[in-house]
């Protein structure tokens, strides 16, 4: 079986590219503004008891331990090809459609990967209880899901690439 840590990172194209560009703006961006930073409280004396120096320190702790993450996270990335894949059943990457059965709602989400997981911008996980549900689904499937207000219907209205 293997370990957790060496599991891979499913990603779409997009989310791919969204970490590379958080990578290199910490990298080449962040780095140099942090340097800044403590370059600055630096020269205001008496490291003890200088409140703008241990922040920016504290800042720069966080930063590098961000920059680590994302590092492990692209060597273990799997970027899915959409264009590869069959368009009649949802996979990680497309967009759903769905109607909401009891209040006859439509909804739009994109099937992406955990780390790419964003519900204020409508992208779900394939993990996620809808996202399972959602799998290998066909147009005109109705999915429930349990949520914690009760069961939740979804009719798949359609699937897009």
């Amino acid at each position: 079986m293997m370990s957790k840590d060496r599991e891979e990172i499913i990603l779409t194209q997009e989310g791919l590219a969204q970490l590379e560009a958080e990578l290199d703006d910490l990298k080449y961006v962040k780095r140099k503004e942090l340097a800044a930073r403590i370059k600055l409280a630096i020269s205001y004396g008496d490291l003890k008891e200088n409140s703008e120096y241990h922040s920016a320190k504290n800042d720069q702790s966080f930063m590098e331990t961000r920059i680590i993450i994302l590092e492990k996270m692209l060597k273990k990335a799997r970027v899915i090809d959409v264009e590869a894949l069959d368009t009649s059943r949802v996979n990680i990457g497309f967009t759903v459609i769905l109607n909401d059965v009891e209040f006859a709602e439509k909804l739009e989400y994109k099937i992406v990967g955990t780390e790419e997981a964003d519900v204020a911008s409508n992208k779900i996980s394939y993990e996620s209880p809808l996202g399972k549900e959602l799998m290998g689904k066909e147009v005109g499937s109705i999915i429930s899901v349990n949520a914690p207000m009760g069961i939740i219907k979804y009719e798949l209205l359609e699937i897009k690439a």
